[in-house]
């Protein structure tokens, strides 16, 4: 697997092969169209191939990095900070280090938003139960009212 690029065998040449429309590219990934012209537009995506009448081709290799992105996307990076890994990953092996140094912030950042929603989780659990343990038409105890 490439530092860069999500997949089993990123050095097949044919997953540079622009064959996939833009309307294919947006289902993969779960983007709209429009989101994916905006990603281009902001060099969030490298140069997208087009086809003799000028639409966007994309590429296998081109789809993996819209997964790569989507996923980014949902740990809560902003867009600024992908684009910012996109110039990274252009830039070459040398940036490795700060590349690295990303996804561990980013890897840290999503723990601790794990760790929330698992607190969440237990806040509900915790009511569900009460809920279940109410009687209904008991108006003397409400689950609401009970600590917490």
């Amino acid at each position: 697997m490439s530092i860069t690029e999500p997949g089993p065998d990123v050095t097949d040449p044919a997953r540079e092969l622009p064959r996939h429309s833009i309307g294919a590219a947006a289902r993969h990934c779960g983007l709209s169209q429009d989101t994916l012209r905006w990603y281009e537009r902001i060099g969030l995506l490298a140069h997208i191939g087009r086809d003799h009448t000028g639409k966007r081709r994309f590429s296998d290799r081109d789809l993996d990095w819209l997964t790569l992105i989507t996923r980014l996307r949902t740990t809560g990076m902003t867009v600024a900070d992908m684009i910012r890994y996109a110039e990274l990953v252009r830039a070459g092996a040398s940036t490795i280090p700060e590349r690295l140094a990303m996804f561990r912030k980013t890897r840290a950042d999503v723990l601790e938003r794990i760790a929330e929603l698992e607190q969440t989780v237990a806040v509900l659990d915790h009511k569900i139960s009460l809920y279940e343990q109410h009687v209904p038409g008991d108006a003397t105890r409400s689950p609401d009212n009970a600590a917490s």
